[in-house]
Order: structure tokens, then C-alpha cells, then sequence
């Protein structure tokens, strides 16, 4: 089993990369065949440099998170409520999210995804 403390560290540490708008230091959390579907039924970016990639687009709207609660821990998930804060076409906006992470034995996420959809957006 991961160790939930490293665990949830990654959810900090994912949060700290968004700050520093560092897809990088969001890929360094996954494992190289991880996948991300963001939101649910969007289509799944597998592997590590498709998550990065992934990132790094979404970086480019200046995105900044904000745990919204703990981080809720469960076998090999971490699952935390945040909200996603953008300032583009004029103004604020905020996403409001629900993410599972996966995790192997390595600590790393093998995958993610992201539940939110029209309902949960605010200022669009």
C-alpha cells in the first residue's frame, strides 16, 4: 500500500505546483504511465508527458487552487474537494473540483480525475 502521509503530501505538493505554475513539478508527482481525465469524460491524456502537456496548457490561464477541506485518504486514494481560481475574458472565475488520486506502491499517482462540470463554474 502507498503511505498515506506521502500521499497526502503529493496533494500539497500539486496545489504548491499550480502556485509556481510548474507543470513540470506536477508531472514529477505521476507515474510514467499515468492518466488524466479531466473533467470526467473528457478525453484521458495517458502517460507522463501528456500529463505534463496537460498542465502546462491549463497553466497558461493562471490557474491557482485552494483546498476546500481536508484531504480524505481511502486504501490507495487520496480524494480532495478544491476550487480553481482564473482571471480571463474580463474577470474572476472559479471551478469548483472534487480530484481522485491513485497512487502505486512507489507513492506515485497513476491516476486522476477531476469531477466538476457547468454547475460548478462561477463568473462564466
Amino acid at each position: 500500500m502507498p503511505n498515506p502521509e506521502k500521499m497526502e503530501a503529493a496533494v500539497h505538493a500539486y496545489v504548491a505546483a499550480f502556485e509556481a505554475g510548474s507543470a513540470d513539478q506536477v508531472a514529477a508527482l505521476y507515474a510514467e504511465d499515468a492518466t488524466v481525465e479531466d473533467p470526467i469524460g473528457a478525453p484521458i491524456h495517458h502517460g507522463r508527458e501528456a500529463v505534463r502537456a496537460f498542465y502546462a496548457e491549463s497553466m497558461k490561464t493562471g490557474a491557482k487552487l485552494t483546498l476546500e477541506g481536508p484531504v480524505r485518504i481511502a486504501g490507495d486514494y487520496a480524494v480532495f474537494p478544491f476550487a480553481v481560481h482564473l482571471n480571463f475574458d474580463g474577470g474572476a472565475k472559479r471551478i469548483d473540483v472534487i480530484d481522485t488520486f491513485r497512487f502505486n506502491e512507489a507513492n506515485e499517482v497513476t491516476e486522476m480525475r477531476a469531477f466538476w462540470g457547468p454547475s460548478n463554474m462561477t463568473g462564466f
